[in-house]
């Protein structure tokens, strides 16, 4: 294959494309792929055998020798050879457009994904040696491990084997076993999703019954009502008469709202499902992307050879984890597996390692290090004599109780009991916690991102107010509207004409309030895409809608539309009917009004707002109807001095405001526009920008209606809880795929942006020049919110990221809209790498499962939208005001006895090291145990284990104080539990109490050295435990048990162990005075600095509870 350039001859003009398999049938000049950016024709991909000789001789060019030629061709198979296999194991496949034969393959076939789902981390082969790797990629485990492997060398061994590999196995074998089960669940519900069976229509006109990991690109596939759709189809026929369905995208967009979907009309009006196969017909489809929001295909059919084409839009297809809402709907699949857009918006799970073993594991190395300067101290005053080397390891092993075995087993232990703590609180019901391995991340995060739609909302809708521009109705003003609408219809059915427009009244006419109200609220009962839904199985499907009242839903795209629907309903004008074509209002007087749909602009994101034109069979009259935004009605709508200030009140009071506009049309006008309009959507490429541009076209001199205001319900305590976690130190994100102006207003009314402070919209940018304009504005906007689109983001990321980021970081809070389930997830990661900080990231959609898997602590709260969310994340809720009390008691109390836990635990293995080096300094450098056997095991486990790691029980304030001052939360940010200056005053503590009680034995015993080893080894137990009783806040039933089980077992064990302990020295009075003296000088110093430090700078948790 070679390049063409142009100008391209006439013989090459009839080409049609680059890929002509992939584009049969389809001009180059409406392909993406051949029209460049200039409007021009790039070079054609085409065969040699097209060219001529001479033509092969010029692109041939300069004329390689056969050592070049040799070279050439070696270096042009191993490129080959190389991209082909890292595409085959890497999954890096280019994504192309396609062309989809209804229900069979097409002149070119072409291999595509299975259409399976996989969310495992392992696999049989992978299972073992990632989870090792996982386990000892963390130095702490690696050093133990090497430890243990030393022992099995008889020359370097110096204890029991099962004191080094008992530890370790435990702590791997527990790490498996959790990792295993993680997957495990991952595989069956994979399974479970895999094995789902649909119908699949064959050429026979049977359906038959397919899993569905077999379904290929081209099936038709029939989806029932209340199914999840399979794989990413085109819509083509429906059972419903209008040719139309919803579908609930709640697992992909996160919004609850149901959205309506168009059947191809060709296929629709077919009169069975079998004619399909009797049509040559295919749809032309983009290359598979990640944009959920957005699709641009063709339908063309072919009739003796003419070609009839049928623009595709996002309206036209039904995405994978979708659910079909109404009616059964039958649709060809065009991607399948990785490919589909819930695929492509999903990231895979990771292994995520919390801070605090991040930080233990520092700290380790630090040990580790200190051990080799011991060992290399101990070996040079004892001389590089002999095998120095084997005295350097045993010396090694000698010290290196220094970072203890039992660190990682009681750390891991103590995260069980934390999440068994967490799911026993009854203030929380319902908590579970499905990832045990990091419940310390809750007491250090720093940022907060959360979604909106069910998370800090209800998405229930309700009507609060309606504004004329000179007078305001609110919802307890419903009987008012009424009467007025009431007079308007009697008025239209004794002949008089209430709806003269204003230029039919002369503008010098005051309209009356009637004739206001009368025309705005049949605006707001029209302009929606609203249908009506009857659950009324028992009853006459031909009986009148009057009848089956109380039994009507209303099925629509948006709960604003509803909420609207449903107060026109209140009032007195309901809408009863509606297909694709027609609709009807049911007027207060009774009688009925037919209007017949002639188009419709969805609401989209660019627009922000919504249109219809409408017929009124009554009048004849042809009405375009308009609502959106403020921001970009107010250049449509006809000069105002009121729309500004009432769109301000609205806003400030938290509500989603709407402004509604109309403009009559003629005959001739509409049909200029209808030709132009349908022109527009037939295009390929840049089809929303001609599409927008003829609707742009009508929008303007817009009659001014009405202003209406909805508000959100926000979810149990939504407000307090934000309240709570700013003041704990925490920034809050939040992160939505629901439009600016919905964002802005649930910020406002959340209070996720606090009264009076200012906020800052970032305008949207396209390029480049524009985000370096619009990031300079922002940088002059101190302390204000930022609120930003996902595009605009996407542009700044893009050019600007360090800049942006660092702006943003400093924001009290941001909101970033129209974000998609990628974004969010890249968001989280971006946090993490400009910051350094933790985060936590909380959803309840399908749509949220990738940011809660990225931040730090992924919480999933269990709502309205499944629990696809709940199941993907660390910690599951069932309301959002849980949030507070996970972070506030139970992510400080965690976090703060872990960092306890460790001190203590590295104090142990620190002053028993103390102690080692002090006995062979003193003892001629000898590598020889000062403890061995039983007292070594003995001292890590029977006689401190319990009550050491009962510290997991403790904390310093009480749960309602952690809550009332969210305060003490922001102390544990500044790291200070773990820090560096905490660990070396533990190790200055550690070389003290080591010191005093060696040397004091030494000095203090009298006769055998196994009297040193009893009262040195005494000392030391009661030290730990004395060391734990002087260091618990609040006391608890069983720390007391453990402390007196503790000593009881110790002393029992003195007479049993006569080898280690004199059973005659241990009962004088000689012995115990001896110990009690080493004992109190070692601790009651540290007591007298703890109580004035406590007396002359108290901690802030003492004040309180002081």
């Amino acid at each position: 294959m070679i390049f063409v350039d142009p100008p391209i001859t006439s013989s090459l003009e009839n080409i049609y494309c680059r890929r002509v398999y992939l584009y049969p049938g389809i001009n180059r000049k409406d392909c993406t792929e051949c029209v460049g950016s200039d409007g021009s024709l790039d070079p054609l991909i085409m065969d040699e055998e097209l060219l001529d000789e001479n033509d092969r001789l010029t692109q041939r060019g300069k004329k390689r020798g056969p050592l070049g030629s040799c070279c050439y061709c070696i270096t042009g198979c191993l490129s080959r050879c190389c991209g082909r296999v890292k595409s085959r194991f890497t999954g890096d496949v280019k994504l192309n457009p396609r062309s989809v034969w209804l229900g069979r393959q097409g002149p070119m076939p072409q291999r595509y994904p299975p259409n399976k789902i996989r969310n495992q981390k392992y696999n049989i082969l992978t299972f073992l040696p990632l989870v090792l790797f996982n386990q000892f990629r963390l130095f702490l485990n690696l050093y133990f491990l090497i430890m243990a492997l030393t022992q099995t060398i008889p020359a370097f061994r110096i204890g029991y084997l099962y004191t080094y590999w008992a530890p370790l196995g435990f702590v791997i074998f527990v790490n498996m076993v959790r990792e295993a089960l993680d997957d495990f669940r991952r595989f069956v519900r994979d399974r479970e999703v895999n094995s789902r069976m649909y119908q699949k229509l064959t050429e026979t006109g049977q359906l038959v019954n397919i899993p569905s990991s077999e379904i290929q690109v081209s099936d038709l596939i029939v989806v029932e009502k209340d199914q999840r759709v399979p794989a990413d189809m085109v819509f083509l026929r429906t059972t419903e008469k209008n040719g139309s369905c919803f579908i609930r995208t709640d697992q992909l967009d996160g919004e609850t709202d149901w959205k309506l979907r168009l059947a191809v009309p060709t296929c629709q009006s077919l009169n069975s499902d079998q004619d399909l196969f009797d049509i040559d017909a295919y749809v032309f489809a983009e290359e598979p992307q990640k944009k959920i929001h957005g699709f641009i295909g063709q339908f063309t059919e072919m009739n003796d050879g003419v070609e009839t084409k049928y623009g595709l839009g996002i309206e036209n297809t039904l995405w994978a984890n979708t659910v079909v809402a109404s009616g059964r709907a039958l649709g060809v699949v065009i991607y399948t597996g990785r490919e589909t857009r819930s695929v492509m918006n999903t990231s895979h799970p990771v292994s995520k390692i919390g801070l605090l073993d991040e930080e233990v594991n520092n700290q380790t190395k630090i040990l580790f290090a200190l051990t080799v300067i011991l060992a290399i101290t101990m070996l040079a005053l004892k001389g590089f004599d002999g095998p120095w080397w084997r005295y350097f390891i045993r010396y090694v092993l000698l010290f290196s109780s220094i970072i203890p075995l039992s660190l990682r087993v009681n750390l891991d232990m103590g995260k069980i009991v934390y999440s068994f703590m967490i799911m026993r609180d009854k203030e929380i019901l319902g908590t579970v916690v499905r990832s045990t391995t990091i419940p310390e991340e809750l007491g250090r995060i720093s940022y907060l991102l959360t979604d909106k739609t069910g998370t800090l909302t209800q998405n229930e809708m309700i009507f609060k107010k309606l504004h004329l521009g000179t007078v305001s109705f609110g919802s307890d003003t419903n009987d008012e509207i009424s009467s007025h609408l009431h007079t308007a219809y009697s008025n239209i059915d004794q002949g008089q004409d209430v709806s003269a427009t204003t230029s039919q009244r002369k503008s010098a006419v005051r309209r009356t309030v009637v004739s206001k109200i009368f025309e705005a609220v049949k605006a707001v009962a029209l302009c929606h895409n609203v249908t009506p839904v009857y659950d009324d199985d028992d009853s006459d499907p031909d009986s009148p809608e009057a009848d089956r009242e109380d039994n009507v839903t209303y099925q629509a795209s948006s709960p604003d539309e509803v909420a609207l629907v449903t107060w026109t309903e209140s009032v007195g004008l309901t809408l009863v009917r509606r297909d694709l074509n027609t609709m009807a209002l049911r007027t207060p007087t009774g009688s009925e009004e037919l209007y017949t749909i002639l188009q419709i602009f969805p609401f989209t994101s660019e627009t922000k707002r919504m249109g219809i034109i409408v017929k009124e069979e009554r009048t004849g009259q042809i009405i375009f109807f308009l609502k959106g935004a403020d921001t970009v009605m107010n250049s449509m709508v006809q000069y105002n001095d009121w729309l500004d200030e009432e769109c301000g009140n609205m806003a400030r009071e938290g509500l989603r405001t709407l402004v509604v506009a109309k403009k009559h049309m003629t005959e001739e006008q509409y049909a200029n526009f209808e030709g132009r309009y349908n022109q527009a959507k037939l295009a390929i490429v840049d089809r929303a920008t001609q599409v927008n541009a003829v609707i742009e076209s009508l929008e303007r001199d817009m009659e001014l209606l009405c202003l209406t205001g909805v508000e959100d319900k926000l979810q149990q305590d939504v407000r307090p809880t934000l309240e709570m976690i700013r003041n704990a130190g925490i920034k809050i994100w939040m992160l939505t795929g629901d439009k600016l102006e919905t964002a802005t207003c649930i910020a406002k009314s959340s209070k996720l942006v606090s009264r009076g402070q200012d906020i800052h919209i970032f305008k949207t940018v396209l390029e480049r020049e524009q985000a370096h304009l619009e990031l300079n504005s922002f940088r002059r906007k101190n302390d204000s919110s930022l609120i930003i689109m996902g595009d605009s983001l996407d542009v700044c990321l893009q050019y600007y990221e360090h800049e942006f980021m660092e702006l943003a970081i400093q924001c009290p809070a941001v909101v970033v809209c129209r974000c998609s389930p990628t974004q969010k997830a890249e968001i989280v990661k971006l946090i993490k790498t400009h910051t350094g900080k933790r985060t936590c990231a909380i959803g309840d959609g399908g749509n949220d499962v990738s940011m809660i898997q990225a931040a730090n602590a992924g919480v999933g709260l269990v709502g309205k939208e499944g629990k696809q969310a709940s199941l993907a994340a660390d910690f599951s809720l069932t309301q959002f005001r849980y949030l507070g009390r996970l972070l506030m008691v139970h992510g400080r109390n965690s976090y703060k006895s872990s960092a306890s836990l460790s001190h203590f635990v590295m104090h142990r293995g620190l002053i028993i090291s103390v102690m080692q080096v002090i006995f062979s300094s003193l003892f001629y450098f000898s590598s020889v145990a000062l403890y061995q056997g039983v007292l070594t095991v003995g001292y890590v486990t029977a006689y401190t284990m319990f009550p050491v790691f009962l510290l997991v029980l403790d904390h310093d304030v009480t749960p309602e104080t952690a809550m009332r001052y969210p305060e003490l939360y922001k102390e544990l940010l500044k790291g200070r539990e773990l820090s560096y200056k905490m660990f070396f005053v533990w190790l200055l503590i550690s070389i003290y109490q080591g010191g005093i009680i060696m040397y004091g034995a030494l000095m203090l015993f009298e006769g055998e050295f196994l009297h040193i080893v009893a009262i040195s080894y005494t000392s030391l137990v009661i030290t730990e435990l004395l060391m734990v009783a002087l260091t618990i806040r609040t006391w608890h039933w069983l720390m007391l048990i453990a402390e007196f089980i503790s000593v009881s077992v110790y002393i029992g064990s003195m007479f049993i162990f006569k080898s280690y302990f004199d059973p005659v020295f241990i009962v004088t009075w000689d012995f115990w005075w001896k110990v009690m003296v080493i004992t109190l000088v070692s601790c009651v110093p540290l007591y007298i600095l703890k109580f004035l430090r406590k007396r002359f700078s108290p901690p802030s948790y003492d004040k309180l509870r002081e």
